[in-house]
C-alpha cells in the first residue's frame, strides 16, 4: 500500500510541477472525449488507451530524468544536457507517434460523419 501512495505522490507531483504532463493529460482527455463520440472499435480504443498510458508513463520516466541530473549537478555538463535532451526526444517521439496513430484512427470516422 505504502508503495501505491508514494506511486501516486509521483504522479501528483509530476502533474502539479511539468506544464508538458498537464498537456498530456489535456490531450488524453481530448482523446477519451473523440473515442467516446465517434463509433470507435474495442481494438481501436485499446490501442489508443496504450499510447496514452505508453505517453505519460514516458513523462514520468523524462521528470525522474530531470530530477535525477539535477540532485546529481546543479552546473552545466554537456552530458547532464544530454540526457536530459534523449529523455525529452523519448516523449517527444512517443507523442508524435500517438498523434499519428490517433489521425489514422480519427479521421475516417469525422469524414464519415461530417460527409466530408
Amino acid at each position: 500500500m505504502k508503495s501505491f501512495l508514494f506511486a501516486m505522490r509521483g504522479i501528483l507531483h509530476a502533474v502539479q510541477t511539468e506544464r508538458n504532463m498537464r498537456i498530456h493529460l489535456i490531450s488524453s482527455l481530448l482523446v477519451i472525449a473523440f473515442a467516446w463520440w465517434l463509433p470507435t472499435t474495442k481494438v481501436e480504443n485499446l490501442i489508443l488507451f496504450g499510447w496514452v498510458v505508453f505517453v505519460i508513463a514516458l513523462e514520468l520516466a523524462n521528470t525522474a530524468v530531470e530530477r535525477t541530473v539535477d540532485l546529481v549537478t546543479k552546473d552545466i555538463q554537456p552530458l547532464a544536457k544530454q540526457a536530459k535532451d534523449v529523455a525529452a526526444g523519448a516523449v517527444l517521439v512517443a507523442a508524435i507517434g500517438s498523434a499519428i496513430t490517433a489521425l489514422f484512427i480519427f479521421v475516417p470516422y469525422i469524414i464519415d460523419k461530417f460527409g466530408i
